[in-house]
């Protein structure tokens, strides 16, 4: 017999287009075994998410990802179609930023946590985390947030080069527009030129110290916390390789203890009043001997499948267990547990020129033996995805030496 109240459905509300994100696909096989109805947002009915067996139904989401009107209409949509309340389950920043905000519009249709006003918005906005921090005592990179032109070469001198530049909202950054969220900077013009895109970016440019890093140094934290504040269940773990390198989502992940990190990630979401499923970066610096918080992401980790516990438990489950009113039962660490995202693993070790060791046991991204045409639609997007990069680096090489040659010829005819 399940555990959950298989009763109540849920509703996964992912408003960045991105086909490939396997911590959706992770959802829905966590509850979908547990019996739970799981309805999600997805991009196309070819999305590797849409082949999942665990899936009950597939939404579309029509509209502006940053209009909280439109997210309103496609959450209301969405219900009626459901017919019951449901667990409702952001799994990006700006799908948990669009829930907070309309939490009290949407009660009685969905269940989902009651944070304090503004806080999701304000936790993953880099800017303010860094406010946060200071705040509460836990230790973050030095950073600066330049008000004009003048003010980014002083930031730069003081920070030292390189320095990490971010933009305080990247979930505002435009589809396409050539932005990364993340830049190492290496030159007080090239900070300049960044500052200069804000318009365009949607939200202020903060320059940050840049820990150094290395091996073992980066980490993570996954937590769920009740309606009451406690911390239901929660798990650290060691990222070991990154995609892109140094800089991305975690490619390889181990379940490991690291008590200082969790003291210090209960103790910021105990000072907030967080409530719901977190997920938390840290960096360990060599130099202050102390673990910084680098990113707090308000809703559950890509890889949060690597906490899964001897009975199968989640910080989604526990999410679902504790809005439904049931108990979440003491978890059982499974240290050493390894997680792979197959398609990001692979191009990472080649990267870093290192591998990875196995674990006691694997948690893989895509693959599952009950569930596997999602591993089959990824491996066939990315593999088609690669071949036309690939045209289109060839085109582009041809039309260079098509060029090349031709002003070799008006050269000879000169």
């Amino acid at each position: 017999m399940s555990p959950l109240d298989i009763r109540v459905p849920a509703l996964l509300l992912r408003l960045d287009r991105n086909p490939f994100h396997h911590g959706s696909l992770g959802a829905v096989r966590s509850l979908g075994r547990a019996g739970v109805e799981v309805h999600a947002f997805v991009e196309t009915a070819r999305a590797p998410l849409s082949r999942s067996r665990y899936l009950w139904r597939a939404h579309r989401f029509e509209g502006d990802p940053g209009s909280i009107a439109d997210v309103e209409r496609a959450l209301l949509a969405a219900a009626r179609s459901i017919g019951r309340p449901a667990v409702l389950i952001p799994m990006d920043d700006i799908g948990a930023i669009a829930a907070a905000r309309l939490g009290d519009r949407l009660r009685g249709r969905f269940l989902l946590p009651e944070l304090p006003a503004g806080l999701a918005e304000r936790a993953a906005d880099k800017a303010e985390l860094a406010e946060l921090c200071a705040r509460f005592g836990v230790p973050h990179p030095r950073t600066a947030v330049p008000d004009g032109a003048a003010e980014v070469a002083g930031a730069v001198r003081e920070l030292g080069l390189p320095v990490v530049a971010k933009w305080s909202r990247p979930w505002l950054l435009p589809a396409g527009g050539g932005l990364r969220s993340t830049t190492v900077v290496t030159s007080v013009d090239q900070a300049r030129r960044l500052f200069a895109c804000a318009p365009r970016a949607g939200s202020r440019l903060l320059l940050q110290r840049l820990l150094p890093g290395g091996p073992g140094a980066d980490w993570f934290f996954h937590g769920c916390f009740a309606g009451d504040g406690r911390c239901v269940l929660g798990g650290t773990g060691r990222k070991e390789l990154s995609w892109p390198v140094r800089a991305g989502l975690t490619a390889v992940g181990r379940w490991l203890p690291n008590p200082e990190v969790a003291r210090l990630a209960e103790k910021l979401a105990a000072g907030l009043g967080y409530r719901g499923v977190l997920d938390l970066d840290f960096r360990f610096d060599a130099a202050s001997g102390a673990w910084h918080l680098l990113d707090f992401n308000p809703r559950p980790g890509a890889q949060f499948r690597l906490f899964r516990d001897r009975a199968g438990l989640d910080v989604i489950r526990a999410l679902h267990l504790d809005l439904t009113g049931r108990p979440v039962p003491t978890g059982r660490p499974v240290p050493g547990r390894v997680f792979v995202a197959e398609n990001y693993g692979p191009p990472a070790a080649l990267a870093q020129r290192r591998g990875w060791r196995g674990g006691r046991e694997v948690e893989w991204a895509w693959f599952a033996a009950d569930d596997v045409a999602p591993f089959l639609a990824m491996a066939g997007g990315s593999l088609g995805t690669g071949l036309r990069k690939a045209a289109a680096v060839g085109r582009a090489t041809q039309l260079t030496y098509e060029t090349r040659k031709k002003d070799e010829a008006r050269c000879m005819t000169w």
